[in-house]
């Protein structure tokens, strides 16, 4: 094997190392890996505390729950039994918000469905009404289940929780329907007769937004005043959506935007738990999923965050509990108010990128030096195409062709530079004999070099227009997985561009293989072969002095590919297996139109031609000149 097969072995082995060092924790994270662990032993153990609060508060709150009135009116009890002193006791002005009748208001348009409890005053349900589930059920992007939404604060020296205490509904209708004009559901949460905390969802017709603002109401003669900042804990369980719960789950994280700064999140590969501690204003943070995401943003700023998600290895029905500890701007005063808004609906990248606020950056597109590619390049020729072509394997096919088109000239520039190493061979082999000791290394390398000067070669013009691809590589491995266009859209045997193929499902599974079989990466892998065949053909390798390379390259290389892609996006698979049958098309057709004897040729006729100077040499001569340095004549 030449050097010029070496080298693009070594760019293989660099595309590789890339991956790992994208994929490595940085200095700052490792060292941060402590505090994390601590955070989540604290969440954790926050957790274990408040499970049993709330099973007793639910419990008081059910033994009284005979002697409140069904509408829990704002006058003052004046039940002096055991129970509600222990109510005023534990709750102190909240005491009468301690028991009630769970209710629950419905408020949706035509795109989402929310429902809001009495209990905590919280949304407990958010539906995407225009989507499904990979099963054919409703696409539900949270439910009531392990669902936390509500503040955190002392009040009287107690440790008040609104979402364990029961909302008092303004509106009369258990159902709203949001047609030509913006709907609002209030609920509030009394401490008093005149003082109260109000939430407020407002809804617009053909919306994914959810507007809600939170008033305090009189309630700085019962919140410390030199409170600043107002906890917000909002737990979610994120449910299983799309066919592949393992690949899914690689997408399943928590986003967030620091104040007028970049988009960051908790790398979902990282571990089955992770945690990140944020002690600067940020202008909001998601519950992102593969495809969907719950994102709740600030109209002014948070001051803080604390986000943790846990891996549920043991659930087949949802993937990870997700919480956010958000710090929230407060000033004690007669009225507050905290306006946000909600974000519920689909991560699709021209959308996000019309509310200008960001969003766009939640889709997983790499790190910036690769990103804009997809963003300026894949993103705008995938849509062109699709606006009018409505086959989505006939859009990869096309987009495909196109990139294959541009990179063209690359690809002749490589082709044409092995054949020029390969006609160059024996004349390296006559240089390898002629200096065969270690100790003459720098004598050989010299001569090799002078033979390329001559003949007017460069022995890296094959590699670096492989390098040059190497964005356009990356981007794509990105893109397809998080093309949100794909999800659900079925092309030839696979039934789900978005997820894996499979032709064939195994009674067992194989170790980092799966338990299905994968039609579109086998076919990969095949293509792969052939054509790391045909170049090796092309570079005039004989096998005889890397032989293990030879093997690693033909063989190795594709059987590694189709263990790591047989649970991947189908839709990558069936680009690679494009990419590899059109790259093999290419280099049998330049083969017909390149004559070896042809460069034989001109390569000799450029031996014979005085060695070209560089306008640099130029430059040095004519200035060593002027100072009366003349060179000697060899």
């Amino acid at each position: 094997m030449d050097k010029n097969s070496v080298i693009g072995l070594l760019i293989i082995a660099l595309i590789l190392v890339v991956f790992g060092l994208l994929n490595k924790p940085s200095q700052e994270e490792i060292e941060r890996a402590q505090r994390r662990r601590d955070s989540l032993q604290k969440i954790e153990q926050q957790r274990q505390d408040t499970t049993p609060q709330q099973e007793t508060r639910q419990k008081k709150a059910a033994g009284g729950q005979q002697q409140a009135t069904t509408q829990d009116q704002a006058p003052a009890p004046t039940d002096t039994s055991a129970s509600t002193k222990a109510l005023r006791e534990e709750y102190g002005p909240f005491a009468r918000s301690a028991r009630g009748e769970q209710k629950a208001v419905v408020l949706e348009n035509n795109r989402i469905k929310a429902r809001i409890s009495t209990m905590g005053g919280k949304l407990n349900m958010v539906e995407l009404k225009k989507y499904e589930t990979y099963e054919g059920g409703p696409l539900v992007l949270f439910d009531s289940t392990r669902n936390t939404f509500g503040f955190n604060f002392f009040a009287n020296n107690r440790r008040i929780a609104t979402n364990d205490l029961y909302f008092r509904i303004e509106n009369n209708r258990d159902s709203i329907f949001v047609k030509d004009r913006a709907q609002t559901v209030n609920m509030r949460l009394y401490a008093g007769d005149q003082n109260y905390i109000e939430y407020s969802y407002t809804l617009k017709p053909n919306s994914n937004i959810l507007d809600f603002n939170v008033r305090f109401v009189r309630m700085n003669t019962i919140i410390p005043r030199n409170l600043s900042t107002m906890n917000l804990q909002w737990n979610i369980n994120s449910p299983q959506q799309e066919k592949g719960a393992d690949n899914e789950n690689n997408f399943t994280t928590i986003g967030y935007k620091y104040y007028q700064d970049d988009v960051d999140d908790i790398r979902a590969r990282a571990n089955d738990e992770d945690s990140e501690e944020i002690n600067t204003r940020l202008k909001w943070v998601a519950f992102k999923q593969q495809f969907f995401s719950s994102i709740l943003v600030s109209d002014q700023y948070f001051s803080n965050a604390e986000v943790s998600f846990k891996t549920l290895g043991d659930s087949k029905e949802y993937l990870k509990h997700m919480t956010a500890q958000i710090g929230v701007p407060y000033k004690t005063r007669g009225q507050y108010e905290m306006p946000m808004h909600f974000y519920f609906g689909p991560n699709h990248y021209n959308t996000l990128k019309d509310y200008d606020q960001g969003f766009e950056d939640l889709v997983n597109l790499g790190p910036a030096i690769f990103s804009w590619v997809s963003k300026y390049i894949i993103i705008p020729i995938f849509n062109w195409l699709d606006n009018s072509i409505a086959n989505y394997g006939i859009i990869i096919l096309l987009l495909t062709l196109i990139i294959k088109a541009v990179l063209f000239p690359l690809t002749y520039r490589s082709y044409l530079s092995q054949a020029k190493m390969r006609v160059l061979k024996p004349e390296i082999d006559e240089i390898n004999k002629k200096y065969p000791k270690k100790e003459d290394n720098m004598k050989k390398q010299r001569a090799t070099m002078d033979l390329y000067k001559k003949a007017g070669v460069n022995p890296l013009g094959g590699c670096l227009p492989m390098l040059l691809q190497l964005p356009i590589l990356i981007a794509m491995v990105r893109f397809f997985p998080s093309s949100f266009e794909l999800r659900q859209e079925s092309f030839l045997w696979a039934d789900d561009l978005s997820s894996y193929d499979s032709i064939l499902q195994l009674p067992f599974e194989i170790p980092f293989y799966g338990d299905h079989v994968s039609l579109f990466t086998l076919l990969m892998a095949v293509t792969l072969i052939f054509t790391t065949r045909i170049n090796s053909a092309q570079m005039g390798s004989t096998g005889q002095q890397m032989p293990g390379m030879k093997f690693f390259t033909t063989y190795f290389m594709p059987v590694m590919l189709l263990f790591i892609f047989n649970g991947f996006s189908s839709a990558l698979s069936y680009y690679f297996l494009l990419s590899n049958a059109i790259t093999l098309g290419q280099t049998l057709l330049i083969r017909n139109f390149v004559d070896d004897e042809a460069i034989h040729k001109k390569i000799r006729e450029n031996k014979k031609k005085p060695a070209k100077k560089s306008k640099w040499q130029q430059k040095l001569e004519e200035a060593q000149k002027k100072r009366g340095y003349q060179p000697k004549k060899r």
